[in-house]
């Protein structure tokens, strides 16, 4: 990315503001846009030239994260990141909370971006109602992880939609009472209830399961399995070929680790505001490359299935 658009300059495609905005942009840190200014014009960028470009920066990026939501997103992904802030020379965490759609032609994109205090209800219940206020309609269900207070806001903002809980994140939470020996055994039984054919099967081999780990001594685990598994069973209605895909929140826990790797580099902001920024210009960046112009799914497949009259126990 760097080597790109240094070349493009080098050829006169771009001025110098635009090169520095769009490795901005493109994540490059600070103190390496630094280093690639020295080593092109043989001196550094200033620190109040960097800080006019962000401001200019900042303007896109508002526009860009408050833009009008336009058509239907059957699926949304929802995950937050934990950043760093430096609060009067004490540290604290500071949350982002992304959300990306798929669109009823099956075509991936993030539709939000917003600064929490914390996974709480409270911030889940703002960051949902900005999305809604901003057209988010025809969402038939919302895949994540069973974060504080998530399921309350969902069922309080888009009480029509249904939530997937993350397999994986199910699976993790099941580990934590297990004994290391143990988690072999544990891990291949719970992939064994996602594998079956259909819903009845599965509820059928959850229930296996649970007893199966109570003769093993895993009373705990077996309550989880118990107490969680119908929420991990939601994609079950919906068609075969999606399964795979909206059973987990792999999709955006990929981006998300993108996002913790461009961050490292800066270790701490100084507000909230500010990681926000740098998280949605990155986010930005991702949907303007191929990932935002690649199919993900069939969602005339979708259209098929009678999602919204179903009743889940």
């Amino acid at each position: 990315m760097e080597t790109s658009i240094i070349e493009r300059y080098k050829r006169r495609e771009s001025s110098i503001e635009e090169a520095l905005i769009e490795m901005y942009q493109a994540g490059v840190s600070v103190r390496r846009i630094e280093d690639i200014t020295e080593a092109l014009w043989g001196s550094k960028v200033s620190a109040g030239t960097i800080s006019n470009l962000n401001q200019k920066v900042y303007v896109h990026i508002e526009e860009w994260r408050n833009r009008p939501l336009k058509g239907s997103y059957p699926y949304v992904y929802l995950d937050g990141i934990y950043l760093k802030r430096n609060w009067g020379g004490e540290f604290e965490n500071v949350s982002v909370l992304v959300a990306l759609g798929v669109n009823e032609e099956g075509y991936r994109e993030i539709i939000g971006a917003a600064e929490g205090s914390k996974e709480d209800k409270t911030s889940w219940l703002n960051f949902l109602r900005s999305l809604k206020e901003r057209g988010l309609q025809g969402t038939q269900m919302f895949i994540g992880d069973r974060c504080l207070g998530l399921m309350e806001a969902i069922s309080e903002v888009f009480p029509d939609a249904k939530f997937q809980r993350c397999v994986v994140h199910f699976y993790r939470n099941v580990f934590s009472v297990v004994p290391h020996s143990k988690m072999g055994d544990v891990a291949a039984m719970h992939k064994a209830i996602h594998a079956q054919e259909d819903l009845e099967n599965a509820r059928a081999k959850a229930a296996q399961v649970a007893d199966k780990l109570k003769t093993m001594k895993l009373n705990e685990a077996s309550k989880k399995v118990i107490k969680g598994i119908e929420e991990t069973l939601t994609y079950m209605h919906l068609p075969r070929e999606h399964w795979i895909k909206i059973r987990t929140n792999n999709g955006i826990e990929r981006i998300m680790r993108e996002i913790r790797r461009r961050t490292r580099v800066v270790g701490s902001f100084p507000d909230g505001h500010s990681a926000l920024m740098l998280v949605c210009a990155r986010l930005r960046h991702i949907c303007s490359t191929a990932w935002g112009t690649r199919r993900y799914m069939n969602m005339l497949l979708l259209k098929e299935t009678d999602f919204e009259n179903t009743v889940i126990s």
